[in-house]
């Protein structure tokens, strides 16, 4: 026997169905509005990625003497003479003279310049002249940890062509007191050979070191501060698993 429903409980279970469909349709409609949130997000940052590359791209080159040794930096322009910043590394890979190779594929023949002497750190620089208008990198500021930032570069292979490569990755150690040769920054982003003297970016598009130093080198040796000292073990096993960048301090005068 079925019991008798009155017509209150009746309107009660009613409203009950309605609000728990109004609830459903409310999740439903979140649920959508965060997903096209997503898609939103994840096409601005493409979008944004794509800019800095192409900045990257426009201000990335590369360096030559009897075989490829690395890459370089448009740094500035004084009339008709350009000045490309390197890491002194990649110069001391071969003897002079050397070439630079532009975004345009254009060859130019290069010199060190007299006024590029940094001391212990592992700059250089080197100076070419054309009547070609190529940009010029723009100077950022020092980073912190956590910085979103940016590496670009060609790294070596057995290929003639050499393919430009640009990498996303965070400011994972900024170290008080340089090590070797001045790298202070330490970073995610993968960077390998070849890709040595290329740009370290931050995001907006700024250059805020020189790439040099890869992670996980095939040699262990203790990592040295420039002053002699060595770091403690575990310092040190926060450093190897970092690539690294001089930062451009010592390139005000510039």
């Amino acid at each position: 026997m079925f019991r008798k429903i009155s017509l209150p409980t009746i309107i009660k279970l009613i409203i009950g169905v309605s609000s728990l469909s109004i609830m459903l349709s409310a999740s439903t409609v979140n649920l959508s509005v965060y997903a096209e949130s997503t898609s939103i997000n994840q096409l601005l940052t493409q979008l944004f990625q794509r800019r800095i590359k192409k900045q990257a791209a426009a201000i990335t080159v590369q360096v030559l003497s009897t075989e490829f040794l690395g890459s370089g930096i448009l740094l500035k322009k004084q009339n008709n003479i350009y000045t490309i910043l390197t890491n002194a590394h990649v110069l001391e890979a071969d003897e002079p003279p050397y070439q630079i190779v532009t975004p345009d594929g254009q060859i130019h023949q290069a010199k060190v310049s007299k006024k590029g002497d940094f001391g212990k750190y592992d700059l250089a620089i080197l100076e070419f002249s054309s009547n070609k208008n190529y940009a010029v990198v723009t100077m950022g500021n020092q980073p912190q940890i956590g910085d979103e930032v940016f590496i670009a570069g060609f790294p070596r292979n057995e290929d003639t062509e050499k393919k430009f490569t640009f990498r996303t990755g965070k400011i994972n150690l900024v170290l008080e007191k340089a090590l070797e040769r001045g790298y202070q920054i330490g970073y995610t982003n993968q960077l390998e050979k070849g890709m040595s003297g290329g740009p370290l970016l931050n995001k907006n598009g700024e250059l805020i070191g020189v790439n040099g130093m890869h992670a996980y080198p095939i040699w262990d040796t203790p990592s040295t501060f420039i002053d002699g000292k060595l770091a403690d073990e575990k310092l040190h096993q926060q450093i190897v698993r970092l690539s690294w960048a001089v930062p451009i301090d010592k390139l005000k005068h510039f």
